[in-house]
């Protein structure tokens, strides 16, 4: 045990009661015995006649494993990928987008003996952080290793930074001890030096690219039909999907929405979904598996709301309308759909700014939401050209995976 472990068993014994009310799986994982997990693909890969070196990528959860969709295939040819994470929700989602090329893993609490189990059964040649998750025990054991390390897909938002800055004292040698810092765009790259890391650049964010923007506007998918018959949708009326919605929200759209328009609210967060429901009266709930011919839907499973964009005559961007700070629109602008989201949207800042520039979102507030919705439902050419503006957008910021590739490739070849 190291100094930080003392510091971290004190903080367990008081967030106990916290974790306690989460249904959490695979704790043996979490604490480092991932030899379960590894396949004998992995282990060909890596200690076979025809070895390969192993780059380890974290992303905690479902958005960051989708950012990394165009950069694993890079990869494979010449590295063996293991990919962790740490949500069940992530976990699950990255098993089944790159089960059948890459290791996925659970990542290991930050205490010394859970990294060093973890590290010896990966022994990666290098390490790359998704976004932001930089855990001190962690980055030092893969230094004391030598083992290179850094971020990719980089970003701290404003308000990350803030809390960072409070105990920059303690993060500072974390940062510095980065081999590498790919960020989104100038401001991250400058958080993330005043923190301490001393070769930020600038790469662009991957999750443009994990988009497909290519030809013509995809019609909904056969996936997509299915479920609109499952939740009993009418295809030949407006759709309104409100995607990572937040406490409050799902009333607040309830009561903007045209009652005999088609609403379908999706939570952000799994445990609000029964409070969700009271907060649209008499909705039809996805879980039930009930077809209902009803003006108010709520998306209680998981996994669905990507395909559910696909029949969306108009998106609504959640987490943006109340004291929260926004959730990522890309994913229904590449798919052409016209996007409202909420004031509030610092989290994705550098996103939501290059597509207002290019006329390809609309930001409302909670007073004009409800003729903005109305005025949009009755201007179809409004409609398409948000979501043509938003695709060309997309196609034009592509490339940022190539780049991060190539960084990581550097350091496994060396």
């Amino acid at each position: 045990m190291n100094a930080l472990d003392f510091l971290y068993l004190p903080l367990a014994v008081l967030s106990a009661p916290f974790w306690a009310l989460k249904k959490r799986a695979g704790w043996s994982e979490r604490f480092g015995k991932i030899e379960p997990m590894l396949s004998e693909r992995w282990l060909s890969e890596r200690w076979g006649s025809n070895s390969k070196p192993t780059v380890l990528l974290h992303a905690v959860s479902v958005g960051e494993v989708n950012a990394l969709r165009a950069l694993v295939p890079l990869l494979t040819d010449q590295a063996a990928v293991v990919i962790s994470t740490t949500t069940d929700t992530g976990l699950k989602h990255a098993r089944s987008v790159f089960g059948d090329t890459c290791e996925v893993v659970r990542y290991p609490l930050d205490c010394s003996w859970m990294v060093k189990r973890f590290l010896d059964t990966i022994n990666p040649d290098a390490v790359a952080l998704v976004e932001l998750e930089v855990w001190p025990n962690f980055v030092k054991a893969c230094k004391t290793r030598d083992i290179p390390i850094g971020l990719i897909n980089g970003r701290i938002s404003a308000r990350s930074f803030k809390g960072y800055q409070k105990i920059r004292f303690f993060f500072k040698p974390t940062f510095a001890r980065l081999d590498f810092a790919c960020m989104q765009d100038q401001p991250y790259a400058d958080r993330v030096t005043a923190m301490g890391a001393t070769n930020a650049q600038i790469t662009g964010t991957m999750k443009w690219d994990a988009l497909d923007v290519f030809g013509p506007v995809p019609e909904p998918s056969e996936a997509a039909i299915e479920l609109a018959d499952q939740l009993g949708l009418d295809l030949t009326q407006p759709i309104i999907v409100a995607g990572s919605t937040a406490p409050e929200e799902e009333a607040l759209l309830h009561n903007a929405c045209p009652q005999t328009v088609q609403l379908i609210c999706a939570p952000r967060k799994p445990e609000r979904f029964d409070e969700a429901a009271a907060a649209m009266p008499g909705c039809t709930r996805r879980s039930d598996g009930i077809p209902k011919a009803n003006p108010r839907h709520l998306l209680d499973t998981i996994g669905e709301l990507s395909t559910l964009y696909e029949l969306a005559d108009l998106v609504i961007i959640g987490r943006s309308f109340f004291n929260l700070h926004g959730s990522d629109p890309l994913e229904p602008a590449a798919l052409g759909k016209p996007v409202l989201i909420g004031p509030q949207y610092s989290d994705f800042t550098s996103q939501i700014d290059t597509l207002l520039q290019a006329d390809g979102i609309e930001v409302i507030d909670q007073a004009g939401l409800g003729d903005r919705i109305a005025a949009l439902l009755n201007d179809p050419t409004r409609r398409m050209e948000l979501g043509d503006n938003a695709r060309q957008c997309v196609a034009r910021h592509q490339g940022a995976s190539k780049v991060h590739a190539d960084v990581l490739l550097k350091y496994l070849n060396n």
